[in-house]
């Protein structure tokens, strides 16, 4: 069930910050149509960073609502204090989640030990299936594969995303996890290499604006066919680097805005509306991956 495209949702919000509820339903609508494999609520790319616990666990169970069992949700429950974590990895028991994303704790750096504990911690208090979160470019740590290797043992710690586009890690992880062990890929620019290496999908930004492409190219790629894979993925290269030219998920808002997917870009300070520079050179990989077209009203649903 997760693995092939899962999209890194976007929390949107209307022009006063708030939750726009209208614009939610309509992505999980665009990701249930468009064959989306799971939907990943309040991760990094849905700003888990601004949003305080209320709104956080209010965007996640509005998503499953929405959702209405189409589409596995997979709720974003780090934090950098264990005791935080668990208690919303706990707000979330019996709600109908698929499983919950445990980003590595950011600022305060953990040794490899502290790292094993914190997610051994959070194992021990929940029933619920818990993938690990990996991205040191953005949290100050780095899980490295003995500890996810000595972590997969334990009861339901299901998976990794591995966002550090270090290709070498997963066949050093799979050599040494159970075989259902999930490896998720959380760089677009590398995922289908992580795919053909041994990896089940992506846990993509770019699957935001192109869901129906992105779930094509991996279920091309779990078919083996990589060959047509790499003919679409190409047409989306250009774009997998631009929305990352500033700091996610500024560029990918304003895309999904642009596209008439979500009604404003709206993002939290310390964060900040995207440049003009950027605005050029996105429309430029959105014309490229032929997903907008000058004057044209794209409405996907």
């Amino acid at each position: 069930m997760l693995k092939g495209s899962i999209v890194a949702l976007i929390t949107p919000m209307n022009e006063k910050g708030r939750i726009c509820k209208f614009s939610l339903k309509k992505l999980v609508n665009y990701h249930v149509k468009n064959g989306t494999s799971a939907i990943v609520s309040v991760g990094t790319t849905g700003e888990s960073a601004t949003l305080n616990q209320s709104e956080h666990i209010h965007v996640v169970m509005l998503t499953l609502e929405f959702s209405d069992g189409k589409i596995p949700i997979i709720a974003g429950t780090g934090a950098n204090a264990t005791k935080e974590s668990i208690s919303l990895t706990k707000k979330f028991e019996n709600s109908g989640i698929a499983a919950c994303l445990n980003v590595t704790p950011y600022y305060n750096k953990p040794t490899q030990e502290g790292l094993y504990q914190h997610f051994k911690s959070i194992s021990e208090n929940t029933e619920l299936p818990q993938i690990l979160y990996n991205v040191p470019s953005r949290t100050g740590c780095d899980l490295i594969p003995n500890t996810v290797i000595k972590l997969s043992k334990l009861k339901n710690i299901i998976g990794i995303k591995e966002a550090t586009g270090d290709l070498s890690r997963v066949n050093k992880i799979k050599q040494k996890v159970k075989k259902d062990f999930i490896l998720i890929s959380g760089d677009d620019c590398t995922f289908l290499d992580f795919i053909q290496l041994g990896g089940n999908g992506v846990i993509s930004v770019t699957a935001n604006i192109a869901a129906k492409k992105m779930q094509k190219i991996c279920q091309l790629a779990n078919e083996g066919n990589f060959k047509k894979a790499r003919l679409i993925n190409q047409e989306l290269e250009i774009l997998h680097q631009s929305l990352f030219i500033e700091s996610n998920p500024i560029p990918i808002k304003w895309a999904a805005k642009k596209i008439n997917l979500i009604l404003s870009d709206k993002i939290r300070l310390p964060l900040t509306k995207i440049s003009d520079n950027t605005k050029i050179t996105l429309i430029h990989a959105l014309k490229n991956a032929k997903i907008y077209k000058k004057e044209e009203k794209n409405d996907f649903l």
